[in-house]
C-alpha cells in the first residue's frame, strides 16, 4: 500500500527488497506499539511512535512513519526537512520539526525493476537557503535504453515549493549517463557525494552485473567519477588523456557501491558488496584499481573461486571487508554531539545483516566496533542537525526511524 501523506501512526511493515544480486528474500514483521504511545523527543523535533529494540541497544528508537520501497535520504541543508526517495519513482519530504510529511512531483520516468528505479537525492552543501524553494537538487534514477537496456542517468534541476506539503524539481536536465546502457537490472550503485569544498560532483558507477566493464577504461561502469557540478568530466582526473568517457574517471574495479561518503579530513571512501562473501569498505584514490572482477575476498554466486586481495598486491585492498557479507545499503561517518562516542566512526545500515554496525578508522584501516541488531533490513542513514541518527527501512512499508541516546 502506498501511502500519499504520513502520519506519525505506526503501521504494521512487510519488508522486500534485493541485495547484492537481484533476488527478493522473504518478508518479515515487527509488532507496532500502542496506538497512544509515543516516544520522547529531543527538543523542536516531532515525537514519533516508540520502535522495540533489543535490550542492549545503546539507543532507543521512534518511528516517524512509513515510505514505498525508501532509497535514499538526504537532508536539504540548513533545515531539518528530509527527503526520501522511493524505488518506483516517487519522492517525499518530512519536517522533522513537525512530523509533516509532503510530496515531490516533477521527477523522471524511470525504469523500475530489480534493483533499479529512483536512486539517489543530493543537495549543493553550499545552498542552505532558509526555504526549501530555490535550492539546486540532484537526483540518480535507473533510465530504459533501446530494445532491453537500461542504465544510471543524473539529473540536475531546482527545487520550487507551493505550500509546506508540496514541492517539485524544476528544468530537470540529464546531465551523465552510464555509458553503455546494457542488459539486465542490478548493479547500477549511482550515489552522490559532492567534495568538502562543493566544487566537484563524485558518482558512483555500478558494473551492472557484467564484471568485465569495472577493468575497461572505455566505459564508465564499474567506476567512481570525479565530475563538475554540470556533469561534464573535472579537470585534472587521473585518465584524462584517454579521451571518450576516460575523463570523467577516479577510480576503477569497483562491483556495486552503495556508499560514497567523505570524511572530516576530506578523504573520499566507498562501501560496496561483495558477491559471495567480500563486502568491502575502501578508501577512494585517484587512479587506483580496486580490482573487481580480477580479485574479491568472497566467491561467485555458483561457488567459482576468485583470488582473494593478497594474491595481487597491485590492486588497493579494503580498508575493511566482510564475509559472510552484512550487504549494506549505504553509510555515514558520524560528526555529531549526541553520541560522542562514535564520532569519526563509520555507521553502516544493514540489509541482509539487520544491524547498524560501527566501523572506527585508524589511518587507511577500518575495525568493526559493534554491530546493533534491527527488527528489519536498514537501507538508509542520514545525521539530523542536532546529532540523532535517521534510519529506514528497507521495503514496502519501510518506516523512518529516529534514533536518540537511550
Amino acid at each position: 500500500m502506498r501511502i500519499p501523506f504520513l502520519t506519525l501512526g505506526l503501521l504494521p511493515v512487510a519488508l522486500c527488497s534485493a541485495s547484492c544480486g537481484g533476488a527478493e528474500p522473504g518478508n518479515s514483521s515487527s509488532t507496532p506499539p500502542s496506538p497512544s504511545a509515543t516516544a520522547p523527543s529531543p527538543a523542536g523535533y516531532a515525537p514519533g511512535q516508540p520502535v522495540t529494540l533489543d535490550g542492549d541497544a545503546p539507543f532507543q528508537a521512534a518511528s516517524l512513519g512509513e515510505f514505498a520501497e525508501p532509497w535514499a535520504l538526504a537532508l536539504a541543508p540548513g533545515t531539518r526537512t528530509l527527503f526520501v526517495t522511493e524505488r518506483a519513482g516517487t519522492m517525499k519530504f518530512v519536517d522533522l520539526a513537525t512530523g509533516r510529511v509532503g510530496e515531490v512531483t516533477g521527477l523522471p520516468q524511470v525504469d523500475y525493476a530489480g534493483q533499479g528505479g529512483l536512486g539517489d537525492v543530493a543537495f549543493l552543501p553550499g545552498e542552505s537557503n532558509a526555504t526549501l524553494g530555490g535550492r539546486t537538487i540532484y537526483l540518480s534514477w535507473a533510465e530504459a535504453g533501446d530494445g532491453d537496456t537500461r542504465g544510471a542517468a543524473l539529473g540536475r534541476g531546482t527545487l520550487t515549493c507551493s505550500s509546506d506539503v508540496a514541492c517539485r524539481v524544476e528544468n530537470l536536465q540529464v546531465i551523465w549517463r552510464q555509458q553503455p546502457k546494457v542488459t539486465g537490472a542490478g548493479h547500477y550503485s549511482h550515489r552522490i557525494a559532492f567534495s568538502p569544498d562543493g566544487q566537484h560532483l563524485f558518482l558512483a558507477s555500478g558494473e551492472r552485473q557484467k564484471k568485465t566493464p569495472a577493468q575497461d577504461l572505455a566505459v564508465n561502469l564499474g567506476k567512481v567519477l570525479r565530475l563538475n557540478l554540470d556533469g561534464t568530466a573535472a579537470g585534472g582526473n587521473p585518465f584524462a588523456d584517454r579521451g571518450g568517457v576516460s575523463p570523467e574517471i577516479w577510480t576503477l574495479g569497483h562491483r556495486n557501491i552503495l556508499g560514497l561518503q567523505f570524511d572530516s579530513q576530506g578523504r573520499l571512501w566507498d562501501l560496496e558488496h561483495g558477491p559471495k562473501g567480500g563486502d568491502e569498505l575502501n578508501l577512494v584514490s585517484a587512479g587506483d584499481n580496486y580490482g573487481w572482477p580480477i580479485v574479491s575476498d568472497g566467491v561467485d554466486y555458483d561457488g567459482t573461486p576468485i583470488p582473494d586481495h593478497d594474491t595481487r598486491p597491485e590492486f588497493h585492498a579494503a580498508a575493511i571487508g566482510w564475509t559472510p557479507v552484512i550487504a549494506p545499503g549505504d553509510f555515514l561517518f558520524y560528526r555529531g554531539a549526541m553520541f560522542p562516542q562514535w564520532q569519526e566512526q563509520a555507521l553502516i545500515p544493514g540489509l541482509a545483516s539487520k544491524a547498524l554496525v560501527r566501523v572506527s578508522i585508524n589511518d587507511e584501516r577500518g575495525t568493526e566496533e559493534a554491530r546493533h541488531p534491527f527488527p528489519e533490513r536498514l537501507r538508509d542513514i542520514a545525521e539530523a542537525p542536532d546529532g540523532s541518527l535517521l534510519l529506514i527501512e528497507d521495503g514496502e512499508g519501510g518506516r523512518l526511524l529516529r534514533l536518540t541516546p537511550r
